[in-house]
């Protein structure tokens, strides 16, 4: 299958000439501890041996096949072999988020589950067969169902956030009684390089977990650190990660020498051992070496000294193991040769037999696992019978009483929560400030006195964390509501909607989702606060994410369906969420005149919001204006003043900017011949870019055009007005418009 480059020829030479060369011990009986005082007998040793062994031999047949163009992916844990040990110290009900380095701990781990294969199984994601039994031929990741290994892509210590999140859910999912695919005594592994140890996302996760452990709640996460000294061709300092990590109050520490099996065996069980029994959060230290360079052909002789490759190649952990069977007594040299050669065998003719297997081959297929909609199922879902959530009909918490009483948006949404929170047991509701003082505009005002602590919570000013919370109690069983309490601050989480709560159903062919309803407090048009943190009005870095929905209501009526959809749409096919609260909104009552409370909306009964389809307001012939959020009040203003002119529009309210809804966007573009689009974002990247694609995409050969805010960020103070879209603008394009005819 091709030739095998110098450092794979030496690596294979290096054991059979250490191996052949070690001296022989004493024969030890197989169900005997392999060594005094050992964890582990001889037989679990050669087990583990096995699992190594698997791992080198498909680093690299997915080495040759990359270089023969029949496989695509090469990034290898030769060298790392060390993490088997901490697979056989773990369970296989143990919630595993793996580095992309940790092969040997997938093979152990899935070796344990009855009709797994890992090495098929492997080969077919080097492959990007359809068969792949994970991601289904769009990703080579490490992961599986039955085996309880959650898939991640390689974004550097993204996964950390969500793996703290599912550790804190664990027990919470026990208490409130919510169904989970884990044990309550589970233990969460999650593993990552060193390198990554120095992200802002890894040290944002650790902290997470021991901020949490430390007011008392149970957060059982074992951090595995598999230190191989170098990030690509940046060497991390031998000393590095123990002084980063090995003194930190509230976090348990360990290290173990990832090349010496009953070592790395005996402290990665007690690790475990110690998170399980304690709940509290440990860090492990694997020492480990890479070899084969970082990925593909990377050549690590351009930057690296032969010294310290002639080190790394003395310590690979698979030829230390097959030395220590020999010494040990376990097996003689000749037959830990032929368990290495009877293996590598069985994964070239896997591989052979791999690579022909039929690939994703229509943008519709590689797509399929994005977006799941079952609308009809969604609709049942959020109209299920709310009366438990307001028994009597007694006021919530904000006053209003849903009997019909007109609400202004914030009451609304409090309203709907609290309706949600009481029917349905796997509703949480958490973010910074949104408990004891009910958030920052009053939206989840009481909600925390009402159902506990337990399913409304504060979380850390860190958005990372809030998000990866959401992320893990989605694993746990939840639908979690996260806020973010200011669209600017989603940005400095983005990669946690982006790279990971957006990808889990696509890298896993569906077989893993994200239920995730964020709301977030965003656009403009505050009065006497804010500046560009608390008046965005920016969403491009949301448009742009497969599968994500955007709701942005306007109205009161309006936020309670589309909140209710939403969470169904969550809970029932897995969609990630991004419900945009228009913070100006909030507390408006009127609409054309001071005191005419048109703005206000009743919210009472059921009521359910279609994802993809718009809210028409009137009949007009002439224009037809389309807007969202903040726009439609002005529009509906806008509207009036043209009608008393004699000229005739109907306001087309978005309300989902993702999908859009194309098809009523058409039918009253069509109605009209004129469209005007009145966008509160910027002219560069906003939604009117993506409706006048739709329209012209869809054939609408009628005139459009559309006014935007300017290209700028939100200044503070009276300075905004001239950058925001407002009503004269609207006016003024609407005007023009008419005149082109």
């Amino acid at each position: 299958m091709g030739h095998i480059n110098e450092r794979e020829a030496e690596l294979d030479q290096w054991f059979r000439a250490e191996v052949a060369a070690a001296k022989p011990g004493p024969v030890r009986a197989q169900h005997e501890p392999a060594a005094p005082g050992a964890t582990r007998t001889g037989a679990q040793c050669l087990e583990l041996f096995d699992a190594q062994t698997t791992s080198r031999h498909l680093d690299l047949a997915a080495r040759r096949l990359t270089r023969e163009g029949r496989g695509y992916y090469s990034i290898g844990s030769s060298g790392h072999e060390g993490n088997a040990a901490v697979a056989a110290a773990l369970r296989v009900t143990d919630p595993a988020l793996l580095h992309y380095r940790s092969g040997a701990f997938f093979v152990q781990r899935a070796r344990q589950v009855p009709g797994l294969d890992p090495i098929r199984d492997v080969l077919l994601g080097v492959a990007a067969a359809v068969a792949d039994p994970i991601s289904g031929g769009r990703h080579k990741v490490f992961g599986s169902r039955p085996a309880n290994v959650i898939p991640q892509t390689s974004t550097i210590a993204s996964h950390l956030p969500r793996a703290v999140g599912l550790a804190f859910a664990l027990e919470r999912a026990a208490q409130l009684r919510v169904p989970c695919d884990y044990p309550e005594d589970a233990v969460v592994v999650c593993s990552f390089g060193d390198a990554s140890a120095n992200h802002s996302t890894a040290a944002g996760a650790i902290n997470t977990a021991v901020h949490t452990a430390h007011q008392g709640v149970p957060v059982p996460i074992l951090f595995v650190c598999e230190d191989n000294g170098i990030g690509i061709s940046v060497p991390t300092p031998r000393t590095w990660i123990e002084h980063a990590y090995g003194s930190r109050p509230g976090l348990q520490y360990f290290a173990a020498d990832g090349s010496d099996l009953l070592d790395a065996a005996a402290t990665a069980t007690a690790a475990a051992e110690w998170v399980r029994a304690h709940r509290r959060p440990a860090f492990l230290r694997l020492r480990t070496v890479r070899l084969l360079g970082h990925a593909g052909s990377d050549l690590e002789a351009a930057y690296r000294k032969p010294a310290d490759l002639a080190a790394d190649l003395r310590r690979d952990p698979v030829t230390r193991t097959g030395e220590f069977l020999v010494t040990a007594g376990i097996a003689t040299p000749a037959e830990v040769i032929a368990r290495y050669d009877e293996v590598g065998a069985r994964v070239t003719a896997a591989a052979e037999m791999v690579w022909s297997e039929p690939k994703l081959t229509s943008a519709a297929a590689v797509t399929a696992p994005l977006a799941p909609s079952r609308p009809t199922v969604v609709r049942t879902d959020a109209l299920r019978d709310t009366a438990a959530a307001q028994p009597g009909r007694s006021p919530t918490p904000d006053g209003a009483t849903g009997d019909g009483t007109p609400m202004t948006l914030a009451q609304a949404v409090n309203h709907t929560l609290t309706q949600l929170l009481a029917r349905d047991d796997d509703v949480l509701v958490f973010g910074e400030d949104v408990g004891r003082k009910g958030g920052v505009y009053g939206v989840t005002k009481g909600l925390q006195q009402r159902f506990g602590m337990r399913r409304v919570f504060d979380t850390l000013l860190d958005e990372q964390s809030v998000l990866g919370t959401a992320l893990g109690a989605g694993l746990a069983g939840f639908v979690p509501i996260p806020e973010i309490q200011y669209l600017a601050y989603v940005h400095n989480a983005e990669d946690q909607l982006r790279g990971e709560a957006a990808t889990l159903s696509f890298f896993s062919a569906g077989r893993y989702h994200n239920p995730l309803v964020v709301r977030i407090a965003g656009f403009a048009y505050q009065k006497g606060f804010g500046g560009h943190f608390h008046n965005d009005n920016s969403i491009a870095a949301l448009r742009d994410i497969p599968g994500l929905v955007i709701a942005a209501p306007a109205r009161a009526d309006d936020a309670a369906a589309m909140l209710r959809t939403c969470v169904s749409a969550a809970r029932v096919d897995g969609r990630v969420c991004a419900f945009l609260e228009p913070i100006a909104l909030y507390h408006t009552r009127d609409l054309y005149r001071p005191g005419d409370g048109a703005w206000l909306a009743p919210v009472s009964g059921l009521r359910h919001a279609e994802i993809g389809r718009a809210r028409v307001e009137g009949t007009g012939s002439h224009l037809t204006i389309v807007s969202f959020a903040n726009g439609v009040p002005m529009c509906l203003r806008v509207a009036r003043r043209l009608a008393a002119r004699g000229v005739h529009a109907r306001v087309v309210d978005l309300r989902w900017l993702a999908p859009l809804p194309q098809d009523d966007l058409l039918d009253n573009a069509r109605a009209t011949g004129r469209v005007l689009i009145a966008d509160e974002t910027r002219r560069s990247g906003g939604v009117s870019e993506a409706v006048c694609a739709a329209l012209l995409d869809a054939g609408f050969d009628g005139r459009i055009a559309r006014v935007t805010s300017e290209d700028s960020f939100v200044p503070l103070g009276p300075a905004a007005s001239t950058v925001l879209l407002d009503e004269a603008r609207i006016e003024s394009a609407a005007d023009k418009l008419l005149a082109m005819d």
